[in-house]
């Protein structure tokens, strides 16, 4: 095998608003977010020439709807590459429990290696930087747990628990719940390591965050909350979505087109013509 090259040629990405790429927002892009997983297509697609990416994933869903709609679709487009990351929106909310959503996700992940797929997990970040600080417990159970159906089914664990660079504040959005471009750029890197494909994805080195004086980041806080933190929770209060009235982004599988993704001519193998855009 070549350097870089890898055996997928369909990858389909299931999950929420983290899949869909919430906080890389590129208007070009279908859906106008780019995110890990575009990101890892292209690096994927780039030295296989028949490869189609497909993405299913829409912010705010909870974990039995991620099964509900994407995990038919999923397996009608005969993925040989799944990544499925789902639980967070679960965990946020009162009741969230670990043990039960990793109990549910077993199932999932049975089905889709039965289906010959490999399949990529996610467990959670280790950070107090965002939102998900607050329920760091919570995270560090689902995450062995994660640990333990991926032994089971042999499937690939993404691990961003162990990725410290997730610390700085500079990979978040400025909601403190999605990740900024250079936080996307970062676990793409850390995923295609994880499936061992050599990659063009370089390690950036941001200048230190400045330090801030407190009467700044107080101001921070406050416009911090006011933008996105109180809309959160009156959706929850009002047990709303931030995808209600959201498709997905890629629901059919097509080549992937992007920086140092060489284009095709003529009809490409899902009957696409391989310069058009999705």
């Amino acid at each position: 095998m070549t350097a870089g090259s890898h055996p997928w040629t369909r990858y389909v990405a299931m999950g929420d608003s983290f899949t869909e790429g919430i906080g890389d927002p590129e208007p070009s892009s279908p859906g106008g977010y780019r995110g890990w997983a575009d990101r890892v297509a292209e690096e994927l697609g780039r030295i296989q020439p028949d490869f189609a990416y497909a993405n299913l994933a829409v912010r705010g869903r909870l974990l039995q709807q991620i099964v509900d709609q994407q995990l038919a679709p999923c397996l009608a487009l005969k993925p040989d590459l799944v990544t499925l990351s789902a639980g967070g929106n679960d965990l946020l909310r009162r009741g969230g429990d670990p043990d039960v959503l990793a109990a549910k996700l077993d199932s999932v992940v049975q089905i889709l290696t039965m289906g010959g797929a490999t399949v990529v997990l996610f467990n959670g970040p280790d950070t107090g930087t965002s939102v998900l600080g607050r329920i760091r417990s919570k995270v560090a159970i689902y995450n062995e747990n994660l640990r333990t159906v991926a032994a089971r089914h042999d499937a690939v664990i993404a691990d961003m628990w162990s990725l410290r660079q997730l610390g700085d504040p500079q990979m978040w959005d400025e909601d403190r719940l999605h990740f900024s471009p250079l936080g996307h750029h970062t676990i793409a890197a850390m995923v295609l390591d994880s499936l061992n494909v050599e990659h063009t994805l370089q390690p950036l080195q941001p200048k230190p965050f400045p330090p801030r004086s407190w009467r700044e980041a107080r101001s921070g806080d406050l416009v911090w909350a006011r933008q996105y933190f109180v809309p959160w929770v009156l959706r929850r209060l009002r047990n709303q979505s931030s995808g209600d009235g959201i498709t997905a982004k890629r629901p059919t599988p097509g080549p992937v087109f992007g920086p140092g993704v060489p284009l095709g001519s003529g009809e490409g193998p899902l009957g696409q013509a391989a310069g058009s855009r999705n």
